[in-house]
């Protein structure tokens, strides 16, 4: 035991890279590229730290949070007999992989996916998370485990040491009462959180998600899960948007908010625009959560509808009036404009002709050629050292 009262360590590890070929896992239909990978040491790490409590919960008390690719849910189904594993992820992409990775290796039946809460977290003795770069991620999820986890559960929270700070385990200490780190293997660490502490016992500084700030300046309430872009605040190139509203399409009647966030775009038009349909659409779970929520907060719901989808996939060809895209340029830690340009092929194909892609991008990027080449005719429309504005016409 360490001092602290949790698990040292697991029974003895077992060589995992004879026992499962972790390199035949696969982003798709996530970005592939030389430098992105599918799993990494901390995957491996976090298996190994949790082989020994793996072996006394093999069939319906393990949950796996957060799992990349399906690394997490499919080692400790191949490498420890686990069955009836829960498992959440709030990439929609990441979702796909992992079903497609299990078909792969015929352990399609070893899962499901759930949304994160109770269902998801009833009942759990063993959880194995790969740590979110946000903290109020972690906090949210830490919060959900101890909620409604067993009261013996153990965490297996794991990650890249670049990518984590003390302040997680300050997270994690708000909702355990036991914490031990271990000692660092491959440029990676395991976390490992016991004795879950009831809420009126953790001193967190919000209670309850989504949290929620109003902003008079542009006459909006926003509601944000922990992980969403920018939380409740409205961020900058969100806002270059919001300033050239009034200058979309006027006669447009079907618009979307390509990958919304908060719902800010989508709860923004459709304020201004009463006879305007609108769509939300975001692969992220506590996106189109937190969208959810703000279009609540806001008395829109009969004029904007949100949906969790990967990309436009189920929207029609030639089907919208007016996009509106604020497209991230991170895919994970990395800078990568794969996923930008996937944006775009996904918003030609659902643009009508003559049909408008308004797009905010940080000016380093240069996206305009692109956004002619895959789009249509594009112009700019504002500019600065920051962000670029542009509006770019369907053919």
């Amino acid at each position: 035991m360490s001092e602290s009262g949790t698990p040292a360590s697991s029974a003895p590890r077992k060589d995992d890279a004879n026992e499962f070929d972790f390199d035949r896992l696969r982003r798709r239909p996530d970005i592939e590229a030389e430098n992105l990978f599918a799993v990494d040491a901390s995957d491996r790490l976090i298996l190994d730290e949790a082989a020994g409590a793996l072996a006394a919960y093999r069939s319906g008390g393990v949950v796996v949070l957060e799992d990349r690719y399906g690394a997490l849910t499919l080692g400790a189904a191949a490498l420890h007999d686990a069955r009836s594993i829960r498992v959440y992820q709030d990439a929609l992409s990441g979702e796909y992989a992992l079903d497609s990775n299990a078909s792969g290796v015929n352990l399609t039946d070893a899962y499901r996916s759930l949304p994160l809460g109770e269902e998801l977290l009833k009942d759990a003795h063993v959880v194995l998370l790969q740590l979110p770069k946000s903290l109020d991620a972690l906090d949210e999820i830490a919060g959900a485990i101890a909620k409604y986890a067993a009261p013996d559960v153990i965490v297996f929270a794991g990650g890249r040491i670049k990518h984590m700070t003390v302040s997680m385990n300050e997270v994690l200490r708000r909702h355990f009462g036991a914490l031990n780190v271990r000692p660092a293997r491959q440029k990676s660490r395991v976390l490992i959180a016991s004795a879950p502490l009831a809420a009126e016992a953790t001193d967190r500084p919000h209670t309850g998600w989504p949290h929620t700030e109003r902003h008079d300046d542009v006459d909006l309430t926003v509601r944000g899960h922990g992980g969403v872009f920018a939380g409740t605040s409205i961020d900058i190139g969100t806002r270059a948007l919001l300033e050239v509203l009034d200058r979309m399409k006027p006669d447009a009647e079907r618009a979307i908010d390509l990958g919304c966030g908060t719902g800010v775009l989508a709860a923004a038009l459709a304020a201004q625009r009463p006879l305007l349909r609108v769509l939300a659409t975001d692969q992220s779970a506590v996106a189109v959560a937190s969208a959810r929520a703000t279009i609540d907060a806001n008395a829109l719901a009969e004029r904007v509808t949100v949906v969790r989808a990967d990309g436009l996939s189920g929207q029609a060809d030639d089907s919208a009036d007016l996009i509106l895209l604020n497209p991230p340029f991170h895919i994970g830690a990395s800078v990568h404009a794969g996923l930008a340009e996937k944006l775009f092929i996904d918003a030609a194909r659902v643009l009508a002709p003559g049909g408008e892609l308004w797009t905010v991008w940080n000016t380093h990027l240069g996206y305009r050629p692109m956004l002619t080449r895959i789009v249509g005719s594009t112009r700019q429309v504002g500019r600065n050292t920051k962000f670029t504005v542009t509006v770019s016409t369907g053919r």
